[in-house]
């Protein structure tokens, strides 16, 4: 099973927030999915992103591939460069 780390759109119409996930590359969007990771909302300034970096790091490391998205949301909070660190450090 191909996991992926994504987001998933919450919220009213033309207001959406967001959850990052860890889903099954197969499941739709707004699908099933085995874990949350974190939220992100992109409509207050500056925009609030809350990522629980235990469970980042340990999809990372498992072999989870974030979205593009997602990734840059990992880099601003600094969670890519940990990973970075620490896969290199092994």
């Amino acid at each position: 099973m191909a996991v992926k780390l994504r987001l998933k759109r919450m919220g009213a119409t033309k207001r959406p927030t967001y959850r990052i996930v860890a889903a099954d590359s197969r499941s739709p969007r707004d699908g099933k999915f085995i874990e949350l990771v974190g939220t992100y909302n992109p409509l207050i300034e500056p925009a609030e992103i809350k990522i629980d970096e235990a469970k980042a790091l340990k999809w990372l490391n498992d072999g989870a591939k974030p979205s593009d998205t997602v990734r840059d949301l990992f880099s601003r909070v600094g969670i890519m460069t940990k990973f970075h660190n620490e896969r290199n450090t092994k």
